[in-house]
């Protein structure tokens, strides 16, 4: 079947597509007030518009293409929760309307031929998007929300453990997370609500974290925050570029909460370069002059301890003090690393990050 200039096909039962649909302009619409509709076939129906106004769900158990525009009008598309699942697919410029918390894709959306893309995902009462920015083109990549504990997932075969929330290194949420995939390094950018409950993982919204489960390490990584807005209600954390399809699944991090009740602050983020030349050799905190009587940690971006001291006075260089570093005589490898100083005299906890190079 083939549609020219402004047709326009309407379905109010399922549809089975066992030939080729190429809809090379005009539109498909998916209709039906009091039952859900169900896509089924052997073949990808290529679709130029469509529009779904289906309130109890719009099931896809075969992908539908769109090469140009979606409408969700009422209802959810609906597929299965793993990436080999139907998808609904958007080819090279194509675009959608009219997403929201009542007309989304609950389950795996993806794209084609695009470098730039926010995923209109969620589940079955909240749109959850997950914008991606690639460094080139994508030829493909997929995404999915689960508002799941992805310690405890139910839609996922494997745990992926989440950390004691006594280590202040890294805290992950136990709230929700996207899986995604793409073969390029790529920036992300999440979105929170009140049920996120953001404000357990930092007490500052700059401490937020985008964190992945690591496929090749089998642990939960930082991957940065280089942009933040909103407040712990509302708002959104960017990445830093990372390749999606080296982790298993995506969602929020943070330094964790203060203890002993102190007031938590963000001090500045530092460079540390321990070469010799008598620049940024060591990591100095202007207030610990104010209070002699503190304790500093230092975790890399694992959430690993690598260095402790009661008492600091801003000596640290790159050598670590933990049994648990490697080669430590050598000094700690070159990258990120978080540091919590709690200013006993003060009554007061601070945190940043340093960056530690040659």
């Amino acid at each position: 079947m083939r549609l020219h200039n402004e047709g326009a096909l309407g379905f109010h039962l399922d549809f089975s597509n066992r030939g080729p649909f190429v809809n090379s302009s005009g539109l498909v619409g998916f209709y039906a007030d009091e039952s859900p509709l169900k896509v089924t076939g052997s073949q990808i129906p290529e679709l130029y518009d469509i529009e779904v106004s289906v309130p109890e769900g719009l099931f896809l158990e075969v992908p539908i293409l769109i090469n140009n525009n979606a409408n969700f009008i009422q209802g959810d598309v609906q597929t299965g929760r793993n990436p080999n699942s139907a998808t609904l697919q958007f080819n090279f410029d194509s675009f959608y309307t009219g997403e929201r918390d009542a007309s989304k894709v609950d389950g795996y959306a993806s794209l084609f031929n695009r470098q730039e893309f926010t995923f209109p995902v969620g589940d079955s009462r909240r749109l959850r998007t997950l914008r991606l920015e690639s460094m080139a083109i994508n030829a493909r990549a997929v995404c999915a929300y689960f508002p799941e504990n992805p310690g405890q997932p139910l839609s996922l075969p494997d745990p992926f453990p989440i950390p004691p929330t006594g280590n202040p290194g890294i805290v992950v949420s136990d709230k929700e997370f996207w899986v995604l995939e793409s073969d390029l390094p790529s920036r992300v950018t999440l979105g929170w609500d009140a049920r996120s409950e953001v404000g357990r993982l930092s007490d500052a919204l700059e401490g937020l974290r985008v964190v992945g489960w690591s496929k090749a390490e089998q642990q939960w990584v930082d991957l940065g925050n280089t942009d933040y807005q909103g407040t712990t209600d509302a708002g959104t954390v960017q990445s830093d570029y990372f390749v999606p399809s080296d982790y298993a699944v995506l969602t929020f991090g943070g330094a964790g909460l203060p203890e002993n009740g102190y007031e938590i602050l963000t001090l500045e983020n530092y460079y540390l370069s321990p070469n010799g030349d008598g620049i940024n050799e060591y990591l100095v905190i202007e207030a610990v002059s104010e209070s002699p009587n503190n304790a500093i940690q230092i975790y890399n971006r694992h959430g690993l301890l690598v260095y402790e001291e009661e008492n600091y006075q801003n000596d640290f260089n790159g050598i670590s003090n933990s049994n648990l570093a490697i080669n430590k005589e050598k000094g700690l490898e070159k990258g990120i690393y978080f540091y919590l100083i709690s200013f006993h005299d003060l009554g007061q906890q601070h945190q940043g990050y340093f960056y530690l190079t040659d």
